[in-house]
């Protein structure tokens, strides 16, 4: 073969129809990255309220069985935040919630917030303003 009819690289039509291939090509997947990157910030975000929450659980647990009581009583109500709740304006405010509970539901009308059983504390840590918390119960 002589050297004229030899090819020997790409042509200039050969290289635009790769780079627009490319192009059509990348759209698609820097979109699945971005919603990446949009679903690690959200994670993250719920990561640090769990953590918020379940340090805040084993603080008040820690206390004694007597001061989550008078705590309970002082708030009044499952809906009314206690003395172990943050300041009001802080940022991601962790908000806690005592009160007695009706374990056995000795009073037969499903509410266990009525005639609670003694030694038997419902206590809920919650994140102000989001779906996030957690319940439990401590007895005496």
């Amino acid at each position: 073969m002589n050297a004229r009819c030899r090819q020997t690289g790409l042509s200039y039509a050969e290289a635009l129809l790769a780079v627009i291939v490319l192009a059509i090509a990348l759209v698609p997947a820097i979109e699945a990255l971005q919603t990446a990157f949009t679903g690690a910030a959200v994670t993250e975000t719920v990561v640090q309220w769990q953590q918020l929450l379940s340090t805040r659980a084993e603080e008040v647990l820690a206390e004694p069985y007597a001061s989550l009581n008078a705590a309970a009583l002082a708030a009044g109500s499952e809906t009314t935040p206690s003395s172990y709740s943050d300041p009001v304006g802080g940022p991601d405010r962790v908000l806690t919630f005592l009160s007695g509970y009706d374990g056995d539901d000795a009073d037969a009308d499903s509410n266990p917030f009525t005639g609670p059983d003694d030694g038997l504390l419902w206590v809920r840590v919650a994140v102000e303003n989001t779906p996030y918390d957690l319940v439990t119960l401590v007895a005496q």
